[in-house]
């Protein structure tokens, strides 16, 4: 849906990874996805109405740090914009990780152990232009320009995308994160399914 919206911009909107690599990834997202909806709207309060929401496809990824031996993991990216471009400041950020945590438990999320296997993993890359770095949130999220996995799946439905924190676009990061000495494999994306049509 945002794929080349010169209005969508990073400081005009808020991006969500997903992801998760216990029980069944593919059916948790599938359907954590419409209850994501539900608390977006219900987060933007008045801008509900004004809310366009770019789902990027669903990839298989490698796991990146943590214990050895998971499982891979299933990603995905949501890209929130405005309507006509709407630049208005973001609802409070905390309210919206609250609500991201609450649906996290929701499916079973434990944190047990930094980067270890999970249900369901959903993280606040940016909000607008909002700045923050308390131990439950920092924004923009200090790993965002590093992960292939979060930047694969943006890459495919905003490639143009200029990244918070720097001045390289989707597209050409997620090049250089590939040809890095040691890099992570490449996303692998996935076909569509019910509850997920979006493809590359």
């Amino acid at each position: 849906m945002l794929l080349g919206d010169p209005l969508i911009t990073a400081p005009t909107s808020a991006c969500i990874a997903l992801g998760g690599n216990l029980g069944d990834p593919l059916a948790t997202l599938t359907a954590v996805r419409p209850l994501l909806i539900r608390e977006l709207h219900s987060w933007a309060a008045g801008d509900a109405a004004q809310l366009v929401l770019g789902w990027s496809p669903l990839f298989s990824t490698a796991p990146v740090g943590g214990p050895p031996g998971q499982p891979p993991f299933v990603n995905g990216v949501l890209l929130v914009g405005r309507a006509a471009g709407g630049r208005e400041p973001w609802p409070d950020a905390q309210a919206l990780l609250g609500r991201l945590q609450d649906l996290e438990a929701r499916f079973g999320r434990q944190r047990l152990e930094p980067w270890g296997p999970r249900s369901l993993d959903l993280d606040l890359l940016w909000c607008g232009e909002a700045r923050c770095s308390s131990p439950q949130l920092e924004l923009p999220h200090p790993r965002l320009r590093q992960r292939a996995f979060v930047i694969g799946p943006l890459a495919a439905i905003a490639a143009q995308l200029v990244l918070p924190g720097g001045h390289q676009t989707a597209a050409a990061l997620l090049a250089e994160l590939l040809s890095r000495p040691g890099a992570e494999p490449p996303p692998r994306p996935l076909p569509p399914r019910q509850g997920w049509p979006e493809t590359v």
